[in-house]
């Protein structure tokens, strides 16, 4: 049976690195794993996604609206525009995190302040956690990727990987300390 991750922020949250550790993770458990990358002017603050299919046998990368098993989403907004992609009795995992888009920044649109609400009416099983409040804490906001994986791996059971190994693999040397501890913080999160 194949499962489905989307995976939603905004340019420069580090969703893709996160996806490919994720993707790293399920292959090392022997799965067939798919991913892509959608960069809507990601440079500029813009969306970003990122889908991860695994399985026993995987064809295509791409999650199609009703598909997505669980979406773990880095901002408020970009969760409540992935709606639509989550499957009936879907689990989401949100950072309460709020990110001005260029339209807010401007005056021309109006922040949805109740965009937790409105997650809270659609989703079953939602997971809102303070992630990059924690990453800030720790000290690199840069970390809340990091901080969202150690959520998603204890929430979903996935500790037969060896996280730990794969984030020094993938994170810069010298942020390894510091990315070890937001993985564990977001574990600790997803017990509490």
């Amino acid at each position: 049976m194949t499962k489905n991750i989307l995976l939603v922020g905004v340019g420069g949250q580090g969703t893709i690195l996160i996806s490919k550790i994720l993707t790293a993770g399920f292959m090392n458990k022997g799965y067939d794993v798919k991913m892509s990358e959608i960069h809507g002017m990601s440079q500029r603050g813009g969306s970003v996604t990122t889908q991860i299919r695994y399985g026993e046998k995987v064809y295509a990368p791409n999650i199609g609206v009703g598909d997505a098993d669980l979406i773990i989403s880095f901002e408020k907004i970009e969760a409540v525009r992935a709606l639509p992609y989550l499957k009936k009795g879907g689990k989401m995992i949100t950072d309460n995190r709020e990110i001005y888009p260029m339209s807010v920044l401007t005056g021309e649109a109006e922040y949805p302040h109740n965009a937790l609400d409105e997650l809270k009416a659609a989703v079953g099983d939602l997971l809102v956690v303070p992630a990059a409040e924690t990453a800030e804490k720790l000290g690199n906001i840069k970390a809340t990727n990091i901080v969202l994986l150690g959520v998603l791996v204890k929430y979903l059971d996935l500790e037969d990987v060896d996280w730990e190994s794969l984030i020094r693999q993938y994170v810069p040397a010298k942020a390894v300390d510091m990315n070890i501890n937001a993985y564990r913080a977001g574990r600790a999160m997803a017990e509490g």
